[in-house]
């Protein structure tokens, strides 16, 4: 299906932008927007914005476009040490570098992309987002539990589970991530930790297994 002739091209879009932008190619900082809430993590004073680039001829390629070239045509060892959780159709593992408590990925064995995921999956990984959701609240340095789909750099469907500091005020909403890049790595055996008891949950809850490290 092609979308309607009135829809608006990016050419269309970028002009409006680059418009609004000064003689340099940069637009102001909406400094009444995100950089002006409580939780924005960067100083205003000297933050400018790079200049905006017009549209690339194409989308890049990404990891995995087709099937037998994606990572998962080699299957999934059962000696990962980051995994977390699993069943006969998905796979939940954990980040070893990371500055959060808990920073999981989920993500589906059979080579989909989220446009392309089939109603069964697309209706269990509804199911997955809840239990995952709930079981990273229940790690006890959690508050609160971000969700996060890119897709940019890899095909196959990957959804990640940020889980946010508890009582870290500054740490809510979408800034939470730049904070995450800036934050002292949390130990290995403290990560390990926070995701058995996700792990745990996890089987109570929808079954499936724990990975090596809630054994």
């Amino acid at each position: 299906m092609t979308a309607p002739s009135e829809a608006e091209s990016v050419e269309d879009y970028f002009a409006r932008i680059a418009a609004a932008a000064g003689d340099d190619g940069r637009l102001p900082v909406a400094v009444e927007e995100m950089p002006g809430w409580d939780i924005y993590p960067y100083e205003i004073e000297g933050l400018r914005l790079k200049p905006v680039q017009p549209p690339a001829d194409e989308e890049p390629p990404r990891r995995g476009e087709l099937a037998a070239d994606c990572w998962c045509a080699d299957g999934f060892g059962d000696t990962d040490d980051r995994l977390v959780w699993s069943n006969a159709r998905w796979r939940l593992t954990f980040s070893v570098d990371t500055g959060l408590p808990v920073m999981l990925m989920l993500m589906p064995l059979a080579h989909h992309d989220l446009p392309s995921l089939p109603g069964d999956l697309a209706a269990e990984m509804g199911q997955l987002v809840v239990a995952v959701s709930d079981a990273v609240e229940h790690v006890p340095s959690v508050g609160r539990v971000q969700l996060a789909k890119y897709g940019d750099g890899g095909a196959h469907l990957h959804l990640f589970f940020l889980g946010r500091p508890a009582r870290m005020l500054q740490f809510r909403g979408s800034p939470l991530i730049d904070w995450e890049e800036n934050l002292p790595r949390v130990p290995l055996d403290v990560l390990r930790t926070n995701a058995r008891v996700v792990a745990e949950r996890m089987v109570v809850h929808v079954g499936g297994t724990t990975g090596a490290l809630g054994r």
